[in-house]
This record gives C-alpha cells, sequence and structure tokens, in this order.
C-alpha cells in the first residue's frame, strides 16, 4: 500500500485547483487533485506543502482533511489522503501535468477523475453541502446577535465554504465585539484558529479597511512574533492595502525593517515576497530614498524567481520609476 497525498486548493474566489496528467503518465489525461508519494520520514502535511510547491510552484496553506481513500489500480494498491487547502497564488507552474484548470465546486461532479480521485471529489460536495440555506440564514443570525467565545471558535474552525467566512466577517463590520474577538485569535497559539480568524480579518479590511486602522502599530509590533506563517501572510495582506502614511514614522520604519527581511529571506513564501513588494513600494512612495534598495532587492528575487515573483517584480519596477524623485519625505 502507497501512501499518496492530494490537495483540494481553493483560490479566494473559492475555485478549485485541478490538474491534468500527461499522455505518458499511468492515467493519461485523467484529472486530478495534485500531490504525490510520502517520502520515509515525511509526515503527510510535510509531503503535501512539499509536492505542491515542487510540482506547481504555489504556496498553500491546510485548513482541514477528508477521508483517506484505498484503491487498488491493478498494478499497484495506493491510500490517497486528501487535504483541503488554500492559496492565493492564481497561476501555477506545471513541471509534471499536463494542464491545469479553477473550477467551481459544483463542476467537480462532471470531470473525468482519476478512480482514487472520485470519492474524495464526492466526499468534498457532500461537505459542501451539508449546510442548507435555513441552517445559514440561523448561523448568520446567531453570530450577529451574540459573541460567546466557544461558539464563535467553533464556528470558525469549521469553516469549509468562502460565503460562511463572509458571514462572520459581515457579522465582524456590523458588530465591533465580533471584530475585536478575531483580532484576539488572530495572536492565539491555536494555529488553525490563528489562521482562520486572521483570513476573515483580511475579508472585514477589504469592505472597511479603515476598521484595522487604531489596531496597525500593534499588528506591526507583533509581526516579528508571529511563528504562524499563515497569520503572516494574512496580517501582511491587510498591511499591503492600507493607507501607510497613517502610521507614526516609527511604525513606517518598523514595517520597512520587517518587509526588507522577508522580502530577501530565500525560505519566505511567495506570498508573503508578494506583499512586501507591494508595502515596500508603497512606504517608497512616502519616503523615495528605499526606491533603489527596493528595485535591487525585486532583480535579485527576480533572478531564481517563480513566474509568479516575476510578474509581480515587474509590475512594482515598473510603479518604482513612476515615483516623484523630488517629493518630501512625510515623517512625523
Amino acid at each position: 500500500m502507497i501512501d499518496v497525498t492530494c490537495a483540494i486548493i481553493r483560490n479566494e474566489d473559492n475555485e478549485i485547483l485541478i490538474v491534468q496528467r500527461g499522455e505518458k503518465s499511468d492515467h493519461p489525461f485523467k484529472w486530478e487533485f495534485p500531490g504525490g508519494k510520502t517520502s520515509n520520514g515525511e509526515s503527510n502535511e510535510e509531503c503535501i506543502i512539499r509536492e505542491i510547491s515542487e510540482e506547481l510552484s504555489i504556496d498553500i496553506v491546510i485548513c482541514g482533511n477528508l477521508t483517506p481513500v484505498e484503491h487498488n489500480y491493478g498494478n499497484k494498491e495506493i491510500r490517497l489522503i486528501p487535504f483541503v487547502c488554500d492559496t492565493l497564488d492564481d497561476l501555477p507552474v506545471l513541471s509534471e501535468h499536463n494542464a491545469f484548470r479553477w473550477i467551481q465546486p459544483k463542476e467537480l461532479a462532471g470531470i473525468d477523475f482519476s478512480e482514487a480521485d472520485i470519492p474524495v471529489a464526492k466526499e468534498y460536495l457532500q461537505r459542501l453541502e451539508i449546510i442548507i440555506s435555513k441552517e445559514e440564514e440561523t448561523v448568520h443570525k446567531k453570530v450577529t446577535s451574540q459573541v460567546n467565545d466557544e461558539e464563535l471558535q467553533e464556528m470558525i474552525n469549521n469553516l469549509l465554504r468562502t460565503r460562511e467566512v463572509n458571514w462572520i466577517a459581515t457579522s465582524a463590520i456590523e458588530n465591533q465585539a465580533i471584530f475585536l474577538k478575531l483580532l484576539e485569535y488572530s495572536y492565539s497559539s491555536d494555529r488553525k484558529l490563528a489562521f482562520r480568524a486572521s483570513w476573515i480579518l483580511t475579508k472585514v479590511c477589504d469592505q472597511y479597511p479603515e476598521m484595522i486602522y487604531p489596531f496597525l502599530p500593534e499588528m506591526i509590533e507583533s509581526l516579528a512574533q508571529i511563528d504562524n506563517e499563515s497569520v503572516e501572510r494574512s496580517l501582511l495582506r491587510i498591511l499591503s492595502l492600507t493607507n501607510l502614511e497613517a502610521l507614526s514614522s516609527r511604525h513606517q520604519g518598523l514595517l520597512a525593517d520587517y518587509s526588507f527581511t522577508a522580502l530577501n529571506d530565500g525560505d519566505s513564501a511567495t506570498a508573503i515576497k508578494a506583499y512586501t513588494m507591494e508595502i515596500l513600494y508603497k512606504l517608497s512612495v512616502i519616503y523615495p530614498e528605499l526606491g533603489n534598495e527596493l528595485a535591487t532587492s525585486i532583480r535579485i528575487l527576480m533572478e531564481d524567481g517563480s513566474a509568479g515573483i516575476v510578474a509581480r517584480g515587474t509590475m512594482i519596477l515598473r510603479k518604482i520609476t513612476e515615483i516623484p524623485l523630488d517629493r518630501k519625505s512625510s515623517r512625523k
């Protein structure tokens, strides 16, 4: 029995990534959820993150898991171990597959999957259908009407659909107590709770970025202590969309130092590098003297970077050239 991991990877639009096997593979032109064999001494979680990085050059965050599937293909017997994952990378770079598609969950039933992937797709669809419209209404009403730590944490930890994330985000906009709970949970030692809470915060800030402004100094000061890449990614996304001129010069400096360190760190995830590029560009508009250092870092990064990094770096470099050199720094 060979252990093989696979990932149901969702993007921000709640689409799911599927990949097509090549003509000379064991299952030519069949579609599947990407993944691969577990190596000796490697956990299933480590395996799926490594495989997706190697096969597709994208970063994922594990959000949950489904029931393992055992299947005998005749020439081999596998145990397929599925994970539900999220990504911010929409453009995979194929190294082993023939093609990729982003599809809506409802399209899963019509895909010509490899045999072991069929029960994985079915279970995912079944889990999506658990909550019917009446229950959705009840959940939204419960969240907006009261704040109960245990219930709110349970809802956050059981999120499966982007629609549910948006309900809680809407509730946080309507009820500041829920917003404050999301902030609190984002710094929690419970890694799953912290990731999901910070993810919901990004949805809140997409609609009402001003809600986060009073808490930006704390957020910036906490970045260096956060040992959760998923939370780090969410907080940097929030900061990349924020008006950084509202910060004090001290916090602008702390953010610049942190961002340059993350950008130049070879182990930083692609999404983190992309967000720190945008943050440093915004700081360069305030402090033009940062522009040359940022441009140098981006050019070095692009030499061996993924297609996504090269595309983002090219865009930022173009924007840097448009910064007026005679702009006066607005230090506070």
